[in-house]
């Protein structure tokens, strides 16, 4: 519980508990703003993930300079993941910093119920004087007067909310290039709008959340809106997805909106340097999870479904230019804001504070922490229409720099869900078209796509069955994967004898993780999110201090 008496504080003894080396002359409150871009279903597409001119990954041909320029102008992260590849369960763990597990309802997508009793780091900022505000999505379903980012009055959407049907939007315009400026001005005016409304010097916390890189985005607004040619993707493409037209196109149409999220994110930029508050600001930019609608992708606990951007802008407060390979879980970020802002975070938090890493060891590059040396992750329930029992997939995982070892607690289940004319349920395989069109025709935990559709139809093809195994084919107990022979995980060696020492030693430190911060799912009687009214999870224990 957060202390009476810290409600209380002043901004002038905040002022006083705040770092010496955290402090800027350039405000007379000199507690930093916060201004965190966060995009729905980005995964880890950016131009500054480029590995040179031999890049063979569709990081080679996505152009992103403004999430480019806050990396280089502060810090890359290179293994930044998230807690759940679902938007509900991720943004619980964020805000709350504590895995999502530990948020009662919060921790599924339908029938979501925030627990107030949970503290959120804007609320806490909110109660030590800053001003705090969103526009388009923080937390779902919804804003409701419980969400952990306060009432719906703290949303800014006054210019509109056109920019999350990014491609939709232009698509339709005669002038597609003044249609994206109709857009970027939106977005300038939302954010207008929410500084308007601080009192005086008062510092801010803002949340970006633009929903236009989820599911659906206009066939072909890749190529005719951002000039990405879906044949440059040959040969760059996951191997676990079909290199053929149709994918390739698909993904061509994501990076596009990805670009999209970028040029938004240039625009607050933009604002925040006419305003004078650049170098007061700390900047945040990632994603909710992997991309939608393709295999392997959301809802899954592979790198395609978990692995995300992290980009952190600081001013002078940090070095420029910085790449580390500190494993990051966002889980971290609401320490870190609560931290910057001289706050001390809630002992429930599970999150650790990243400001040691971003400050510490200046010029230096790849680990700064060495007991940062892993995350866990995990998942529960999507969309309760993915099964005919409403059952959840449980999952949990824990990814190193060599392994990733995943712990399917239901193995009998289908990860995806299940389909007509599949797995026992009555009927034949809807059409490519309603596939394409309708998430919940079939294997509801995979957002309806062009890729989803061409991977159904195909599936008797030959060589295709595989593409159909990996998206929707039921999985073991166990997966281990040696990422050093095997990057895209694809490989299951848990099995194996040669890996049986590291299988043990992973799933002992999952678990013992998992004990430790009371997850409901291997404590008590591990049903607590199986069926409604979803219990809540057994009280939250404090952290350790480690």
């Amino acid at each position: 519980m957060i202390e009476t008496i810290g409600r209380l504080v002043t901004v002038a003894a905040i002022l006083v508990m705040l770092p010496a080396h955290l402090q800027s002359a350039e405000r007379s409150d000199d507690r930093p703003n916060i201004v965190f871009c966060f995009a729905d279903d980005w995964g880890r597409y950016a131009s500054a993930y480029r590995r040179g001119s031999e890049d063979q990954t569709p990081n080679a041909i996505v152009q992103t300079p403004n999430f480019d320029r806050v990396a280089s102008e502060g810090v890359l992260f290179n293994n930044a993941f998230v807690n759940a590849p679902s938007c509900t369960p991720c943004r619980s763990s964020l805000l709350s910093g504590q895995y999502f597990w530990r948020t009662g309802r919060g921790a599924i997508l339908q029938g979501a119920i925030w627990d107030t009793n949970i503290p959120s780091y804007p609320l806490i900022l909110k109660d030590h004087g800053y001003h705090i505000g969103h526009t388009y999505k923080v937390w779902s379903p919804g804003t409701p007067a419980n969400a952990p980012y306060g009432a719906a009055a703290t949303a800014y959407n006054n210019a509109g909310g056109k920019f999350n049907g990014f491609s939709q939007f232009c698509s339709k315009a005669t002038n597609p290039e003044a249609a994206k400026q109709v857009l970027y001005d939106e977005v300038r005016g939302n954010f207008q709008s929410f500084l308007n409304d601080r009192t005086g010097n008062q510092p801010f916390c803002y949340w970006f959340g633009p929903t236009n890189c989820h599911r659906k985005w206009t066939q072909g607004s890749g190529k005719a809106l951002w000039g990405i040619d879906p044949d440059d993707l040959k040969g760059k493409m996951p191997p676990f997805l079909p290199d053929t037209e149709i994918v390739r196109e698909d993904f061509a149409d994501y990076l596009g909106e990805a670009q999209a999220f970028d040029a938004g994110v240039g625009v607050l930029l933009a604002e925040l340097e006419k305003l004078g508050e650049l170098e007061s600001t700390m900047i945040v930019i990632s994603g909710d999870h992997g991309i939608p609608g393709f295999p392997r992708g959301k809802c899954n606990l592979v790198d395609f479904g978990v692995h995300v951007s992290l980009a952190i802008r600081w001013g002078k407060n940090i070095a420029t230019g910085r790449t580390l390979d500190d494993f990051v879980c966002l889980t971290d970020l609401a320490p870190t804001f609560l931290e910057v802002a001289g706050v001390t975070p809630p002992e429930v938090m599970t999150g650790r504070s990243l400001v040691d890493v971003l400050v510490s060891n200046k010029e230096g590059q790849g680990l700064v922490d060495a007991s940062r040396d892993a995350v866990v992750v995990g998942r529960e329930r999507h969309v309760a229409l993915a099964r005919t029992d409403n059952l959840p997939y449980p999952q949990r995982a824990i990814r190193t720099k060599d392994f990733l070892y995943i712990r399917n607690f239901k193995p009998d289940r289908w990860p995806m869900g299940i389909a007509p004319g599949f797995g026992g349920v009555a009927g034949a395989m809807p059409s490519y078209e309603q596939v394409e069109q309708n998430t919940f025709v079939a294997f509801g935990d995979l957002d309806a796509s062009p890729t989803k559709a061409w991977v159904l139809e195909h599936r008797d093809d030959s060589g295709m069955k595989k593409y159909f195994d990996f998206a929707f084919g039921r999985r073991p107990a166990e997966e281990l994967y040696d990422l050093s022979k095997d990057p895209h995980q694809m490989r299951n060696v848990a099995a194996s004898p040669a890996y049986e020492a590291t299988r043990r030693q992973l799933a002992d430190r999952l678990m013992a993780v998992l004990r430790e911060t009371g997850d409901p799912r291997v404590i008590g009687d591990g049903t607590t999110f199986d069926l409604p009214p979803f219990s809540d999870a057994p009280k939250p224990r404090t952290r350790k201090k480690k």
